[in-house]
């Protein structure tokens, strides 16, 4: 086992910048209006399944198609840097479809494992061990659920713009996570 505290916390914070479970509030809670309930327990649940899933399948299915983990991790850091370019500027680069109902597949995919997830936690695997991922995962799920279910009391103590300023610090943390990805896998690529 090679747990370490700093990838941990690294790969901790890159989750729930990407994941942006705070900037996706407004999200959830017009979802909560139209349907009435959402079922936290079980929108975790899933979204940390496909993680974990991901973060040992993933590899193989690129294999499959005959991509290595670096040059994914290189893909990874432009969506990645978009998705932080997104939460800085407060454009929107990728046009997802509204979902229409409040149940596991719109909340815990693609909102919570969505695409930038998915790619985030390839091009961790890239960097950092399996063991330290998993745990980075396993908090961030934590803080899903407690968010998802408060998510109208943090709307009332964040307001718009308190949620706004957390969505564009996490942006520029995104940032530059993304250079670092991409000056270390390219390095790699350039190497094999």
């Amino acid at each position: 086992m090679n747990f370490s505290f700093k990838e941990i916390v690294t790969a901790s914070m890159v989750l729930f910048a990407v994941i942006d479970i705070l900037g996706s509030v407004p999200i959830v809670i017009s979802l909560r209006n139209k349907v009435g309930h959402i079922q936290s327990e079980k929108a975790s649940i899933v979204a940390a399944c496909i993680m974990v899933a991901f973060l040992f399948v993933g590899e193989r299915i690129l294999n499959l198609i005959g991509i290595d983990v670096n040059s994914f991790a290189v893909a990874g850091a432009f969506v990645i840097f978009f998705l932080a370019l997104e939460m800085v500027l407060g454009i929107t680069l990728f046009k997802d479809d509204q979902p229409e109902s409040a149940s596991v597949v719109p909340i815990a995919f693609p909102l919570i494992a969505g695409a930038g997830t998915l790619t985030s936690i390839l091009a961790l695997r890239a960097e950092y061990h399996v063991e330290n991922i998993v745990v980075a995962i396993i908090i961030n799920i934590i803080f899903v659920y407690l968010v998802l279910k408060s998510s109208s009391k943090i709307e009332r103590i964040l307001g718009k713009n308190g949620l706004s300023v957390i969505r564009k610090v996490f942006g520029v943390i995104l940032l530059a996570i993304a250079v670092k990805l991409f000056a270390t896998n390219i390095n790699q690529l350039w190497m094999n």
